[in-house]
């Protein structure tokens, strides 16, 4: 039986916390009524300012109303919320009378601004009751104590109300006897108290979040291991036997004298209701708060990733009333510490209503800039430029998405989607934006902190998706004042690991390892130099004050950073993987670190994440529009996505390529990121690219959009993003991640996993096992050394570009040989295992210029081992068109691993040759060009050979 209607069977009603306009239009409501049993909607100013700034569901009405202009913003707001609360009212109207007027009800908040306010509440209240004329409606007002006694009031003057922002028992019975007197006066009034309905919606969640910060500080700095054990006891325990305590009042209350003479007359209790159950740990179950409430007559609100999870996995049991024991003690435990709970709860009902206006006032801010934008004309942020066919076979896939349900499986975690294996696992990024802002307070602690610390510099030691998204943010954001200035090191070349070295002030920086696993090669060896340099600096006692982890918990890493003491260990979620975890502690740790203001970042991201809800049909779905995009025209041989970005996130493009490659690129299948190859003229494409345009609105280039509008005038297919700020950053990372897994489907490939990265690690694993133990590595036989350049192969691909020349055996002869490999529909890619610096880079990017003016085909360049963890996964696993040339050099110094026989240079000279290794064992076509110590010399070298060749 479906868990959520299960809960009826234990006396609990199911609500949902969200409401928008297509989930009304579009029927989805009413199925949630038939299938699931809810029985009722509430809402909140934030809810609404996701539904109206994530979607095009209210731009029709805005546009009309922006020409009435005597209507303020308030007015206009008001138009908007009350349609869809009376249509939600009519939808649940059912439900209302077949339970004898107990559910069935939508919640509409009075202006949080009147929070303060009793009368202006109840002057408002009216208004709003009026002007909805619906009787399974209920007004939302807090309990502060200027809105309890206008809750009395409006009762009194028979309204439904639902009473919110309840922390604390005491306010709870204050609210529970303002509830029976607002009764007692309307049926003085001859009122018919049966057709009267109150909740009394009682946080939970917040609870924790506020309690467990408190422990977690203690447990950092007591010395008492007894007080520790308690503090440890104690986490994430706190909200649920409040709760608990409270429903015990509750039904104390509703048995009184006072109460049984109402009942008698036909009056309903006023049930608790839990709300904020959403789970903010992610180290917690997400349906924590469901699982652990279940009582009669109680109501839960959900929200809907948590509506959704309940329903997939939930286990409801009578669990309201268990060990109520355990409850006191936890409550006593928590006043022998010493810590208040009144203080919490005061301090979280301010903090909610604080909250509440500032969701109000950025509604509002919202809706000025929607009426704006709505009387200049319609302004699209997504949008595709496609010919007929490919038009027609999108279309026939969104058919097939909506008629499978296949939005609501993905959000179910439904692994059938894609290859039916463990991709169900792999969804903790659908939810993580909402979850990281309800920890928001962690964010801002560290910010402060490092701040105030006065850090010059900071240093983060990580490879791919532990670091691609920090290293979006310092180029895009740049130096915050304020704060230390941001690095970013990902690669073991030892004259990169020396060019960051002179960077920073070693005795003043702050070093974040990064590594989801915990056991990833590079983050643990840059961990081990910089801590022994550190150490040189500070010593040994004070080194581990300089360092800071992120990994999942239990890590190896974690271990490391327990044992050296390190300032701080940020945690990643298990459940998402390392490419999707720009949003988790991975992504907005550094985020905050850097001076930037990660819940602004983290609010677009959930504005997104809104967007591409189940609710929301696939043709208006822009993580699903653009997923099904990008898989039917990969499957029509258009499978080269070309990114073209303006100037200021240009960075952007490094994290998406990560994203598309090491996701799709497997099972001979892929999407092949084409990042920040220059520009050419139209005439030098294929008919096998797919043009992505991510434009700042802000900072537009000229340039730039006129060869934008070339490609679409001849015919390429483009998909344009605009963004207004950097801050929508936050945006795309959540739908490109949504578009990719969605990609990933069409494609009948599992988005998630990496399996040809780690048959490269285990190739690399091999060789510096084998240095560690002889001293050496295995010598190669190179077939040609010319000019400070060596070329090696493996043997079958070697003799190939042998017999192609005849007798000649010249760097000319095999460089020809190896490019007239390039056949139509193939892609070239030079990966680089060089320090990643302007002057290398110009010379790469001309060789990768030249040869696509030449050949019409699609280039890649990445600098190893960087790209082993982004497109290394594509070009062993995805499709067999790609044209290797491997870049390596000698080394003109070296750097010594702490602990380690290797060097960094005989890592970085593993990892080139594990990754040729299994280019060659995949049958790619592949040639290793290996150079001097003089690398400029060299490059150039290689860049005139290959014009010669091409011009010839």
């Amino acid at each position: 039986m479906n868990p959520l209607q299960k809960l009826k069977e234990y006396g609990q009603s199911v609500w949902l916390d969200y409401i928008r306009r297509s989930l009304i239009t579009g029927g989805e409501l009413k199925r949630l009524i038939e299938e699931d049993g809810l029985g009722g909607v509430t809402s909140n100013p934030a809810i609404f300012e996701k539904a109206i700034s994530g979607s095009s569901d209210y731009e029709d009405i805005i546009a009309k109303l922006q020409h009435l202009k005597d209507l303020n913003i308030t007015q206009i707001y008001e138009h908007l919320a009350i349609r869809d609360i009376q249509d939600a009212a009519d939808v649940l109207r059912p439900v209302y009378e077949k339970t004898n007027r107990r559910d069935g009800y939508v919640s509409l908040e009075v202006s949080p601004f009147l929070s303060g306010d009793t009368q202006g509440t109840v002057n408002e209240a009216r208004r709003l009751w009026q002007s909805v004329n619906r009787k399974n409606v209920m007004l939302k007002i807090p309990a502060t104590p200027e809105g309890i006694p206008a809750i009395e009031q409006l009762i009194g003057e028979g309204m439904n109300i639902n009473i919110t922002l309840l922390f604390a028992q005491d306010t709870y019975e204050r609210v529970t006897h303002a509830f029976m007197s607002g009764l007692e006066k309307y049926m003085a009034r001859n009122g018919d108290v049966s057709s009267l309905a109150s909740v009394a919606s009682f946080f939970v969640s917040r609870i924790d979040t506020a309690i467990d910060a408190i422990l977690d500080m203690r447990i950092k700095t007591s010395a008492n291991a007894g007080e520790k054990a308690l503090l440890q006891n104690i986490m994430g325990k706190v909200a649920i036997a409040n709760a608990k305590l409270t429903y015990q009042r509750y039904k104390e209350i509703f048995r009184s004298p006072r109460w049984q003479t109402l009942a008698e007359k036909g009056a309903h209790t006023q049930r608790v209701l839990w709300a904020s159950t959403g789970t903010k740990n992610p180290h917690y179950r997400d349906v924590r708060y469901v699982e652990e409430l279940i009582g009669p007559d109680t109501v839960n609100t959900m929200p809907l990733p948590t509506f959704e999870s309940f329903r997939d996995h939930g286990l409801p049991r009578a669990s309201l009333e268990e060990d109520l024991e355990a409850a006191c003690d936890t409550m006593e435990t928590l006043n022998h510490l010493g810590i208040s709970l009144k203080e919490c709860t005061d301090t979280l009902l301010t903090e909610g209503v604080r909250l509440f206006a500032d969701a109000f006032d950025k509604l509002l801010h919202t809706l000025d800039i929607k009426r704006k934008e709505a009387g200049q004309g319609k302004v699209v942020r997504q949008a595709f430029s496609l010919a007929g066919d490919m038009q027609s076979q999108v279309n026939a896939m969104l058919d097939d998405w909506k008629n499978g349900g296949k939005i609501k499986r993905l959000w179910e975690h439904d692994a059938s989607l894609w290859t039916n294996t463990d991709e169900g696992k792999w969804l903790g990024w659908l939810d993580i934006a909402r979850n990281s802002l309800s920890c928001g307070h962690r964010l801002t602690n560290i910010a402060e902190e490092i701040k105030k610390a006065g850090f010059s510099h900071v240093l983060l030691l990580g490879m791919g998706g532990s670091s691609l998204c920090p290293e979006v943010l310092r180029l895009s954001f740049g130096k915050i004042r304020g704060f230390p200035e941001f690095f970013v090191l990902d690669s073991t070349d030892p004259a990169q690991i020396r060019t960051f070295e002179n960077k920073v002030d070693i005795g003043n920086t702050l070093f974040i390892v990064s590594s989801k696993s915990g056991t990833t090669l590079e983050p643990n060896i840059f961990k081990q130099y910089f801590f022994e340099r550190v150490k040189q600096h500070v010593g040994r006692n004070d080194a581990g004050d300089r360092f800071i982890a992120i990994t999942d918990p239990g890590s190896k890493l974690h271990k490391v950073a327990e044992g050296d003491g390190f300032r701080h260990v940020f945690f990643g979620v298990p459940d998402i993987g390392g490419r999707y975890s720009a949003l988790s502690d991975f992504g907005m740790v550094p985020a905050a670190i850097m001076g930037l203001d990660a819940m602004k970042l983290l609010d677009r991201a959930e504005e997104m994440m809104v967007s591409c809800s189940p609710s929301v049909p696939p043709e208006d779905n822009p993580g699903v529009v653009l997923g099904i995009v990008l898989g039917v025209l990969a499957l029509q041989g258009r499978d080269k996505i070309t990114i073209l970005t303006s100037p200021g996130i240009s960075g952007f493009g490094a994290w998406l390529e990560q994203l598309l490659a090491e996701s799709t690129g497997k099972d001979g299948k892929g999407l092949i990121p084409v990042v920040h190859e220059p520009l050419g003229d139209s005439g030098v494409y294929d008919n096998d690219r797919v043009f992505v345009y991510l434009r700042l609105k802000s900072v537009p280039d000229p340039l730039q959009e006129a060869a934008v509008e070339n490609l679409i005038q001849s015919g390429h297919p483009l998909i344009r993003f605009t963004m207004n700020d950097l801050y929508d950053l936050g945006r795309e990372f959540f739908r490109w991640k949504m578009a990719t897994a969605v990609a990933g489907s069409v494609l009948h490939i599992n988005p998630f996993n990496q399996p040809d990265v780690e048959a490269s690690k285990v190739a690399t694993r091999k060789l510096t096992s084998e240095f560690e133990e002889t001293g050496t590595l295995p010598e190669l036989t190179p077939f040609l050394q010319e000019n400070g350049i060596t070329l090696f192969a493996n043997g079958a691909y070697a003799s190939m570009l042998e017999r192609s020349g005849g007798n000649e055996r010249t760097l000319v002869h095999y460089l020809r040989a190896h490019l007239n490999q390039i056949k139509k529909g193939d892609y070239f890619a030079l990966l680089a295992y060089l320090e990643m610096n302007e002057d290398n880079e110009k010379q790469l990017q001309s060789i990768r210029k030249t040869i696509r003016d030449h050949k019409y085909t699609a280039t890649c360049l990445g600098f190893g081992p960087r790209f082993l963890h982004s497109t290394g996964q594509l070009y062993k696993g995805g499709p067999n068109t790609g044209v290797f040339i491997q870049i390596t050099c000698d080394d003109a110094g070296d750097l010594a691993v702490p602990g380690q026989k290797y060097t960094f240079g005989i890592v970085k000279e593993a990892q080139a040759r594990g990754d040729f290794q299994v280019l060659a064992e995949r049958g790619r076509r592949a040639l290793r060009v290996h150079l001097d110590s003089q690398v400029q010399k060299g490059l150039a070298t290689l860049n005139a050979v290959i014009k010669q060749v091409l011009s010839e």
